[in-house]
């Protein structure tokens, strides 16, 4: 096993853009009380759109950021449009990006992978070639095909998220690519039995951004309490895959606002 690839499958789905912006107020309140109107309506009518599209407005808590949008689409493409049609709103000369993450929805496969390696090593095929090759992509589809619910999932509509990225390695003495497979899927493992504890109080889509963004992986999680947030990333700490390896990045939490509350938002 120890000559096998050391990389898991993954599965890929949604593209994903998360957008923190941070309203410009001495600009907007600056405005005439009609155009303040004009502009919010037609905001609020783009917000309604995107919402019919796998988009959200959430009312952010902190000084990092007044809204954060979350875009779900089908591929980049999807993403690309819509970043370019929004700065086309009136609304964009009032407001920053404080912060932005571009992700893919993604699902590790480590013991379906564990499992095909072992099933082509005892066949005596090769990796990489085209034998190899060729089974690994008929695992990918047939596992895509059974999971696209979970690959390309609805924006959860619960009352509050939580969103941060986060890398498995901790600078040079604890790297998480250096670890046997064996070891990181039993860590993995581990590391899930604490999540599904929470299934029933908190939705977690996990996104991978290597090569897309700053950091490796987005999580993002929906819940009626906020509470449940600290509960769940405060028991996942003392798992060995996060004890060890888990570096985080900055956390972004926020309200969900729908279109008539985001008017509301911008007429305080």
């Amino acid at each position: 096993m120890n000559e096998l690839p050391p990389v898991p499958l993954t599965l890929e789905g949604a593209s994903v853009l998360h957008q923190m912006l941070r309203v410009r107020w001495p600009a907007w309140r600056a405005l005439a009380p009609e155009d303040r109107s004009a502009i919010v309506d037609e905001a609020g009518g783009a917000l309604a759109a995107m919402e019919q599209n796998r988009s959200a407005a959430f009312a952010m808590l902190g000084h990092k950021g007044d809204v954060m949008l979350v875009h779900f689409r089908n591929c980049f493409d999807e993403l690309v449009d819509v970043q370019m049609r929004l700065p086309a709103l009136r609304l964009w000369d009032f407001v920053e990006q404080s912060s932005s993450y571009v992700s893919v929805v993604e699902l590790g496969l480590y013991e379906s992978t564990s499992k095909v390696y072992a099933s082509l090593a005892e066949k005596g095929i090769a990796p990489h070639s085209p034998e190899w090759n060729a089974e690994i992509e008929a695992t990918i589809e047939r596992q895509s095909a059974a999971m696209r619910p979970r690959l390309y999932p609805e924006i959860p509509s619960s009352k509050y998220i939580c969103f941060y990225p986060m890398d498995r390695r901790r600078g040079e003495d604890k790297n998480w690519y250096e670890v046997p497979m064996e070891q990181r899927q039993a860590m993995m493992a581990e590391h899930g039995a604490v999540g599904r504890r929470y299934a029933g109080t908190v939705k977690q889509i996990i996104t991978g951004s290597i090569g897309f963004d700053d950091w490796e992986w987005g999580v993002t999680l929906f819940a009626e309490d906020p509470l449940v947030f600290k509960k769940l990333i405060y028991e996942m700490r003392f798992d060995r895959v996060s004890a060890v390896y888990a570096l985080f990045g900055a956390f972004f939490v926020g309200k969900r606002i729908n279109a008539d509350e985001f008017r509301a938002f911008l007429t305080v």
